[in-house]
């Protein structure tokens, strides 16, 4: 029998999708936490999915995707970033604002508005935000690229994507012109953990490691 997918189960997928991109399993603490939904019932949550065949679960031990539950989980993600898309480069809603409005949008899709949707886009290949929209068939091109904190003094590089799409955060960026395709350059990498002194244009801005884990970029050539 086939599984009904309601919008609160492709809310979880979609969650451990994200999660998984950097831990694998996934703890009810994280997925909680990132839901910000109390633990007992994530806990609930998991067991469903778990009976559906959609994750994974050990108690104590984490959860992850079944190839049913990436397969449901990339097709949201697929969604929801074409919904951005539309909502900015259609409508011309600021990218600030786009994941939210997105999330809702992205539930209602069918199949064929998807595919007029791809039409009307041109076909992209990204969000605003420079993360890869996955193709029908679930696949997801990454260039090679790496976190703003890896980079050394010294080093440049061009945004190619940030993967925190909140608002506060992408208001944050803005204000410091950090956008995907902008050059930036390191100046100075802090010790002990301290700021990383970035170059933008003319400007320099200090962004604490947990800011810079969050905005990828394209290494080019190291000037001396």
């Amino acid at each position: 029998m086939a599984v009904k997918i309601t919008a609160g189960i492709e809310e979880y997928l979609e969650a451990l999708f994200h999660l998984q991109e950097a831990q694998n399993p996934i703890s009810t603490k994280d997925l909680s936490q990132h839901l910000k939904i109390a633990a007992p019932s994530v806990t609930e949550m998991l067991k469903k999915l778990s009976d559906q065949k959609l994750v994974r679960y050990v108690p104590y031990r984490g959860v992850t995707l079944t190839k049913n539950g990436r397969k449901a989980a990339v097709a949201l993600v697929r969604r929801h970033r074409l919904s951005e898309r539309f909502l900015a480069d259609m409508l011309g809603l600021p990218w600030e604002d786009l994941h939210e409005e997105a999330c809702k949008f992205e539930h209602i899709i069918s199949e064929k508005v998807e595919q007029k949707l791809l039409e009307a886009l041109g076909n992209p290949k990204t969000c605003p935000h420079g993360n890869p929209i996955p193709s029908p068939i679930g696949e997801i091109e990454e260039e090679t690229i790496q976190p703003l904190s890896t980079l050394r003094a010294r080093d440049s590089g061009i945004i190619t994507k940030v993967t925190n799409e909140s608002a506060d955060f992408l208001h944050y960026l803005t204000s410091l012109g950090l956008f995907p395709k902008v050059h930036i350059k390191v100046d100075e990498v802090a010790p002990f953990s301290g700021p990383i002194l970035v170059r933008v244009g003319h400007a320099t801005y200090a962004l604490g490691r947990g800011v810079a884990a969050q905005i990828w970029v394209k290494r080019t050539k190291r000037t001396s």
